[in-house]
């Protein structure tokens, strides 16, 4: 089982990979560590923040797809209708663009610090974005 770190402003939370679940999203994920980026607030999805890829690619294609994920539930989404992105839902959320509802890759799930993902969230919705970083734990 392979253990991630994420910091997210000064919150901190370990994640397990989802390695027989989503075997190619996590193979190729574990090559960008530690990647860093900028969390933002969700605009269609509820209660998530997300990070904007544009054209990145990880060169996936769908495994263990959801909509739905669960606070904590972290989503890899391979582009096709919408944009590549990485959804970090926090509360309620059900993954969707303006083009309608989506099904992201479940490749992480938090299984420590998940009682601070509420407050991630407000951060992250009243005060703008946030750095984030992903790093083996």
């Amino acid at each position: 089982m392979t253990m991630l770190r994420i910091k997210v402003a000064s919150f901190e939370f370990s994640a397990r990979m989802e390695d027989m679940l989503a075997p190619q999203t996590c193979a190729k994920f574990l090559n960008l560590l530690p990647y860093r980026q900028n969390l933002i607030h969700a605009r269609w999805s509820g209660e998530a923040c997300w990070i904007p890829l544009g054209e990145f690619s990880l060169d996936v294609g769908y495994e263990n797809p959801t909509s739905y994920p669960s606070p904590g539930e972290i989503l890899f989404y391979p582009g096709g209708y919408s944009e590549t992105e990485i959804l970090f839902p926090y509360g309620a959320t059900c993954f969707a663009s303006k083009l309608g509802q989506l099904a992201g890759n479940h490749f992480l799930t938090i299984v420590q610090g998940r009682e601070q993902l509420q407050e991630v969230g407000h951060l992250v919705l009243w005060q703008g974005a946030q750095d984030i970083v992903f790093e083996r734990d």
